[in-house]
């Protein structure tokens, strides 16, 4: 199998700093001119540094935290200057994450060791979050993997979402089940499970879902339907819930979050659309917050931009100067 790399290439590393920039100069400029006429971390810095990563998108309860951990440091270790301050803003927000962590020494884009084939993932989502094309890039990388992909149309509501992802699985060269608008969406997954038995070598499924935020009783309702009958052809699926979100929306993305955890039970979140927005710190806030382990983010529209996250590296990229 032509797996990746296990170690995080130079290659990614520059798409990481570059998809993070605009998020890392808003935040180092306003930390560098809240630390320029302070002699040492104070209270008051502690206060301004707080505003800048709540205004950052990092949130109130999670910027909280980062700050009683760096107020805990400084005590313990004593004076720092700003040379050091970024460095162990990185380190406690690193530690604050660790429980959510993603972060494993093994190739992108493996399945889990021992899991069952096929490995199904269903993908939950509002429309213009970068759904459908986080499927076809997830496909893409799981080919280039060495695994035998298959795609399920269960956005039946719109028209573009099935001609979209059928566009992405001829990209892939992966085979897709669909049917015709307005079809159940949870018959579309039955018949994409029940397909991928017959052939016998399919590796990975992954199950497009409608991208709507209806009421949350009519969302668990659909949700839960598709859960029950592929249930019927594969016990105890899907074996991960992805939830994608769109990180330049910011505040937007912590309420999609909600709802979507509300209403199933989500393992895993993609955060999409980073490069170029200043709102990186969303990753961080939407993590820690939800207690759910970030196992992919977004930084541009090639497929390898699609990157695994690695926690220690995002975070250095968010907050740590370069050299």
């Amino acid at each position: 199998m032509g797996l990746f790399s296990k170690f995080f290439s130079k290659e990614k590393k520059e798409t990481l700093d570059q998809g993070l920039s605009t998020s890392k100069q808003s935040i180092l400029s306003k930390i560098a001119r809240a630390i320029s006429s302070k002699k040492k971390v104070d209270e008051d810095f502690l206060d301004d540094l707080e505003e800048i990563l709540i205004t950052s998108d990092v949130g109130v309860d999670t910027t909280l935290a980062i700050i009683e951990r760096l107020n805990a440091r400084v005590k313990r270790d004593g004076y720092v200057n700003s040379a050091e301050l970024t460095k162990l803003l990185s380190e406690e927000t690193q530690a604050l994450l660790a429980d959510s962590d993603n972060s494993v020494s093994s190739p992108d884009f493996t399945l889990p060791q021992g899991c069952r084939k096929p490995y199904v993932i269903m993908v939950v989502g509002v429309n213009g979050a970068g759904k459908t094309t986080t499927i076809g890039k997830l496909a893409a990388q799981y080919r280039n993997a060495g695994y035998k992909v298959m795609l399920g149309a269960a956005d039946t509501f719109r028209a573009a979402a099935i001609e979209q992802l059928e566009e992405w699985a001829n990209r892939a060269d992966v085979p897709i089940v669909k049917q015709k608008l307005g079809a159940d969406p949870a018959s579309v997954a039955f018949d994409t499970l029940k397909s991928a038995q017959a052939k016998g070598d399919i590796d990975v499924v992954i199950i497009d879902t409608a991208g709507r935020l209806h009421n949350k009783k009519a969302l668990m309702d659909e949700l839960t339907k598709i859960r029950n009958v592929m249930s019927k052809v594969v016990p105890d699926t899907p074996d991960e819930v992805l939830l994608v979100l769109d990180g330049s929306t910011g505040q937007n993305a912590y309420e999609q979050a909600k709802q979507f955890a509300a209403a199933t039970k989500v393992t895993g979140l993609v955060i999409t659309k980073l490069d170029g927005t200043a709102k990186g710190g969303v990753v961080i806030g939407i993590s820690h917050s939800m207690s759910i382990p970030v196992r992919y983010i977004g930084l541009g529209e090639k497929i390898e931009d699609l990157q695994v996250f690695r926690k220690e590296e995002f975070v250095r990229a968010l907050f740590e100067p370069e050299g």
